[in-house]
């Protein structure tokens, strides 16, 4: 089954890099498990929020220059954060990435903190 970006998901990726947004669009149509957008380039205000409720380690956010996104799995429409499912996703975006050469990092490969959620653009090749 062939999944697609909602409008609520087109409208986070407005401001996020084009490299990147190729690979969302990319992933959603090979996956096989649903997700929508749920952060893309953010504020430096939003950022400060998140950082001071401890939902961000940094205000070096790649999200701040739209070199990140951030997906929420859907299972049935219905919003789900159970780790299983984001490898899943990740394996779409990686695959994506591959197809398109755009060197992709993702959160749940992070040795520390993992971040399930969280996909960005490469720095060595996207600083």
């Amino acid at each position: 089954m062939a999944f697609v970006l909602g409008a609520q998901s087109r409208a986070k990726l407005k401001g996020v890099k084009p490299e990147l947004v190729a690979v969302v669009e990319r992933a959603i149509q090979i996956t096989g498990t649903n997700f929508r957008i749920t952060e893309g380039l953010r504020s430096v205000t939003r950022q400060k929020e998140l950082f001071a409720a401890g939902a961000s380690e940094t205000m070096n956010s790649r999200h701040l220059t739209g070199h990140a996104v951030d997906v929420v799995a859907l299972v049935n429409c219905n919003v789900r954060w159970d780790w299983p499912l984001y490898p899943k996703i990740a394996a779409a975006f990686k695959q994506a990435s591959k197809e398109l050469a755009t060197p992709i990092v993702w959160g749940g490969d992070w040795p520390r903190l993992r971040d399930g959620p969280h996909f960005e653009l490469d720095r060595k090749r996207y600083p």
